[in-house]
């Protein structure tokens, strides 16, 4: 048994441990590669659908949803001291399902759901001075689930869920200008809740779901050009089980990854991705409860994966990968 999920509910604590939640901690993880170490848990409460990025070695999360309540504060994650610290509140309205990238030192969050409406609001976090500015909107653009990245000193923003459809639409953002402007090119399918890694100059996006459907077909990105180009499908080999929505997606080493997420319920499974070859291996799955809508922050050397949800109990734990460790359930 590798560790209890607190679930904090109107003045009651809850314990449930991490085997009674579906653990990978099991006999056919023992063999394999990769290890997962616990980190300082959240200090905040428990929630799911947050949005952050990271800047150098410290990792920005906020919004999100714990059950209750859609909210809006914001915590840094320091990557080699292993400790939270609360920020100054997100300023714009409480929501989930938003968007967070990293331009030049500042941070963007935007987009969302606040309960009711789908949202187009972006705003940028200074790192410096713990204080927000509010950015241009994507005024006509309003929506959740999206993906978003940055590449080349832009911001880049797409697929996701109006209210009424899902989308398959780009766009860039020029922090210089505050102005968005929309792409041509992508031809993936239109999807919400999808996920992208960046590996060297490139950018990676797949998974996500439409109409029902977990969609398969997975896309390079590349800046220089502003293509794309459509790569092997994430069900191409019989043993590939990749095909997932609400996941979270990070790089390490010259690997991109794809862990957790929600495929008919919350899954843990992890993914490694090889651009050399094209090709993906299995790893470890995550040592914590199964979840979808985490958060991951990485700096390209360590990653860590938390957060999110498992049915309707929300979480709080934080793990760090090493992906070429053998598995150790004693850590």
């Amino acid at each position: 048994m590798k560790k209890a999920i607190h679930y904090y509910r109107t003045g009651f604590i809850l314990t449930l441990s991490i085997f009674l939640l579906g653990s990978c901690s099991n006999d056919e993880d023992e063999d394999d590669i990769g290890n997962w170490i616990d980190r300082s848990v959240f200090d905040g409460s428990p929630r799911s659908g947050v949005s952050g990025f990271t800047i150098d070695n410290v990792g920005y999360m906020g919004v999100g949803y714990d059950g209750d309540d859609y909210l809006n504060s914001f915590w840094s994650y320091d990557l080699e001291g292993d400790y939270w610290s609360q920020k100054a509140d997100f300023p714009g309205t409480p929501r989930n399902a938003a968007v967070g990238f990293a331009v030049n030192g500042k941070g963007y969050i935007g987009s969302g759901y606040d309960g009711v409406d789908e949202l187009s609001d972006f705003y940028a976090y200074d790192p410096s001075s713990n204080s927000w500015t509010q950015t241009a909107s994507l005024t006509e653009t309003k929506r959740r689930s999206a993906v978003a990245f940055s590449a080349n000193g832009y911001g880049y923003f797409g697929t996701g869920y109006d209210g009424e459809n899902d989308r398959k639409d780009f766009w860039k953002y020029d922090p210089t200008s505050d102005t968005w402007s929309e792409l041509v090119g992508f031809g993936g399918n239109k999807r919400r809740s999808a996920t992208s890694f960046t590996l060297g100059e490139k950018v990676y996006l797949g998974t996500g779901v439409s109409n029902g459907t977990y969609l398969d077909d997975f896309w390079v990105f590349d800046p220089s050009s502003e293509a794309w180009t459509r790569l092997t499908d994430l069900d191409e080999e019989d043993e590939y089980t990749i095909t997932r929505s609400n996941a979270v997606a990070f790089s390490l080493n010259g690997y991109g990854y794809i862990a957790c997420g929600e495929r008919s319920g919350a899954i843990n499974t992890v993914w490694e991705y090889d651009s050399s070859s094209d090709t993906w291996e299995a790893k470890t799955s995550f040592e914590g409860a199964t979840r979808q809508d985490a958060i991951a922050f990485s700096n390209a050397n360590r990653a860590f994966v938390g957060m999110g949800r498992t049915g309707t109990l929300y979480l709080d734990d934080l793990d760090e990968f090493f992906p070429f460790q053998e598995y150790d359930d004693e850590d």
